[in-house]
């Protein structure tokens, strides 16, 4: 198999793991906009791919990895496309826009006077909703350090005859 293909492949798993489309996954994986679909699904099919995809969700699903992922893109993440977007003179071809992370837009919509108007998704509700997260995990963690000191604890005192 094609040495830079096979890489395509693994990058393709990778994206999916992370953004569960298909297309969308490839595209970013290097396919064509025309072939990402069939390539991706092509992927999918294989067992060394659903090996190495299964394996990737072992690794990345810890600890709610993919909430903090989305919700740091969110808080942090650049605009720059959405601003190319809405500074175009006119649409870019289908597979500009397809490569173009648009990640942080809650809406796109067209306006009566022919313009576009591009809504982002809120960075100080993101920030809000990660540091919830944050501390919703660092509470959970402090109860199952407390339960383990706990049953250490009783287990040492019937270690030590009380």
């Amino acid at each position: 198999m094609n040495n830079s293909l096979n890489e395509k492949r693994l990058l393709f798993c990778c994206n999916y793991v992370k953004l569960g489309n298909v297309r969308e996954s490839a595209i970013k994986a290097g396919f064509s906009p025309e072939t990402a679909l069939m390539e991706g699904l092509e992927c999918l099919k294989r067992d060394k791919f659903q090996r190495v995809i299964s394996q990737l969700r072992e690794i990345s699903s810890v600890n709610g990895e993919g909430i903090m992922s989305g919700l740091e893109r969110l808080a942090f993440g650049s605009c720059n496309d959405a601003v190319y977007l809405v500074f175009s003179e006119e649409l870019p071809p289908a597979d500009v826009i397809s490569g173009l992370d648009l990640f942080n837009v809650s809406e796109v919509k067209r306006v009566k006077g022919g313009g576009v108007e591009v809504k982002l998704f809120d960075r100080q509700k993101a920030l809000e909703k990660l540091l919830e997260y944050l501390n919703t995990v660092d509470n959970s963690k402090n109860a199952a350090s407390l339960l383990q000191a706990l049953a250490g604890s009783d287990s040492e005192s019937e270690n030590n005859g009380n």
